[in-house]
């Protein structure tokens, strides 16, 4: 999940101009399923109101979350299902909480994490997000308290650092109590710096060097609109790419010491221009961004793309395929990408263990046999057989399995994957739990992989699909879709009637001519850009020259046993101990999958 930051959080309540002692805050802590704030939910809500340092009002409450609580989270928490029984759902609490809250400043210790449980549960809801201003209080005291002073920033560290009257013990009210105490800490801490508003404390930071102050014409000319910016260094080279959904805004924050990133520091001191690309939308800033960060690959952007850097698994060109871990494919099926070719290899392996192909290195001629070493007939139970393929298969026999794979590739064909699913259960139902979670994680990343697969190539084989989302404040944002690459894009304002913008948008649109490469040549990062903006509230197709749908019978009935199985990895990263392995491998068995496509989007 995203950390927001203060400078990117709505305003719409808590301005800027209020002073801090006249700011009512609402100090809120939730306990959860788990990590994931769309696969996961909220056990307990706990909220403290206050303003000038007084407490006006508590809010504390149990959420029934409609499902069993994993045992590590019993032990965390403290927290049992039987407690739950009786509490309200969600959709009874959430609408409570929100008019506590109304009007307010949300603070949270790690703000992304609880307000993105609160969002998404607003979602689920069907209720309008409010977007009120969100204060996080570990990015606060990252900016007040030196690392020296402060290592850590947990909440117990911050409490016990700052001399909070509640010690956090894994309850909402309680973490909540102990929360208001470090906000406490941390406002004494800067007001006697002059600090009196919330855009001050907002953009506070204990210095900045007169090396970036220097530079702060390097922002003049920047617009107030969305888009991409490029920090050059001496020589022109291209030293920083970054987005803004206003330039002059965050390009500004630079020099203001805003960003307390070392290395940004030290980048913005070598610097000696900034040029800017405005942009229609949000969505082809980011898409820009990509592309300038695969042309440039800049030293300071810690995680640069390299959008032909990936690994593909495909199938071999000879009499008996095998999988084979590639960086090209030649037009061939594939299973991808992967950024690491341990993951690839590790995904062959399984696959190929579940569909019978081989996995030994000999080559085999066209009237050839498989074996007779290799013996797979007890394949995937006994692992210590060299190769999954039966021993003695010619070529013709071999079809079956080949098809077999082909068919999974293509997102037809979900019985390996339902195998794999099986021999979770079975080994868990042994007792053997290590191997039993190890075959989880195997299984869940062959299934993510698949669906993330089928995702991106439903959209990157469609000639040309136009989609439009609501900008919040009356107009549409609009985007160009080609062969998966975002091939223009425009804004309706408020009152202009859109359709002439999206004919404009359609003509001049950048022509896509697609290749034999994975996905017609787009990048899967930006087709997954695009996938997720089109998966948003509000958003609508306008046209599209085929139908925008993803197979359904390979991967994806699974994806809900795939998101349990990552959040029970998860979780068991997290505690460290075997103690309630059973119930994490325990993912439950999934059902027939439907034979009909899903429409996407």
């Amino acid at each position: 999940m995203t950390q927001m930051t203060f400078d990117e959080v709505h305003s719409s309540s808590g301005s800027s101009a209020q002073a801090l002692r006249d700011t009512t805050f609402v100090v809120v802590d939730l306990e959860t399923t788990g990590g994931s704030a769309e696969n996961d939910a909220i056990t307990e809500i706990g909220a403290v109101k206050v303003r000038g340092g007084e407490v006006l009002g508590e809010l504390a409450t149990l959420v029934d979350p409609k499902r069993a609580l994993p045992p590590q989270i019993v032990r965390l928490t403290g927290i049992t299902s039987a407690m739950l029984v009786d509490a309200p759902p969600i959709e009874q609490v959430l609408p409570s909480f929100l008019e506590f809250a109304r009007g307010t400043v949300l603070v949270a210790h790690n703000a992304g994490f609880d307000i993105g449980f609160l969002k998404a549960a607003a979602r689920q809801c069907g209720i309008d997000w409010p977007q009120p201003t969100v204060l996080c209080t570990v990015r606060l005291a990252r900016r007040v308290l030196s690392r020296d002073e402060a290592p850590r920033v947990s909440l117990g560290a911050l409490a016990q650092l700052l001399g909070a009257s509640t010690t956090p013990n894994h309850r909402a009210l309680d973490d909540a109590r102990a929360t208001v105490d470090v906000l406490h800490a941390l406002i004494g801490r800067v007001g006697n710096q002059g600090v009196d508003t919330m855009g001050e404390l907002r953009r506070y930071r204990t210095q900045v060097p007169n090396a970036l102050r220097d530079k702060r014409s390097l922002a003049d000319g920047m617009p107030y609109a969305p888009g991409v910016y490029l920090f050059r260094g001496p020589a022109g080279e291209a030293l920083y790419v970054g987005t803004a959904v206003n330039l002059h805004r965050r390009v500004q924050q630079y020099f203001t010491g805003a960003d307390p990133r070392g290395r940004m520091r030290e980048m913005v001191t070598i610097a000696t221009a900034v040029d800017h690309v405005t942009c229609a939308h949000p969505l082809e800033a980011a898409v820009r961004e990509l592309r300038l960060l695969g042309a440039h690959a800049p030293p300071y952007n810690r995680k640069s793309r390299f959008p032909h850097r990936w690994w593909w698994v495909v199938l071999t060109e000879e009499p008996f395929p095998r999988f084979a871990v590639v960086r090209t494919t030649n037009a061939r099926p594939m299973l991808g990408p992967f950024r690491a070719r341990g993951d690839a290899v590790a995904a062959a392996l399984v696959l190929a263990r579940f569909t019978g192909v081989r996995t030994c290195t000999r080559r085999i001629g066209a009237a050839g046999r498989h074996g007779p070493a290799c013996d797979g007939q007890s394949y995937p139970h006994d692992t210590a057989s060299p190769c999954p393929a039966p021993a003695g298969v010619d070529a013709v026999g071999y079809r079956d399995a080949l098809d077999q794979a082909y068919a999974v590739l293509a997102g037809t064909h979900g019985q390996p994957l339902h195998a794999m699913c099986e021999r979770v259960a079975e080994l868990a139902g042994l007792r053997r739990y290590e191997t039993a979670a190890r075959q989880r994680d195997a299984t869940a990343a062959i299934v993510e992989a698949l669906a993330r697969q089928h995702r991106l190539y439903a959209l990157s084989r469609i000639e040309e699909l136009i989609a439009a989302r609501p900008d919040g404040e009356g107009g549409w944002q609009i985007a160009v879709v080609r062969y998966g690459q975002l091939a223009g894009a425009a804004v309706a304002r408020r009152s202009v009637p859109p359709m002439p913008v999206v004919a404009a948008a359609s003509v001049s649109a950048q022509v896509v001519l697609p290749t034999p490469e994975p996905f017609g040549g787009a990048a899967p990062e930006e087709i997954g850009l695009i996938t997720r903006w089109l998966a948003e509230p509000g958003v609508r197709i306008v046209s599209s020259t085929d139908g925008y749908a993803e197979a359904t019978g390979c991967s994806g009935p699974l994806r809900e046993w795939a998101a349990t199985a990552r959040s029970a990895r998860m979780a068991n990263s997290a505690h460290q101990n075997d103690w309630g392995m059973a119930e994490l491998v325990r993912v439950a068995t999934p059902g027939p999958h439907p034979a009909a496509p899903r429409a996407a989007g």
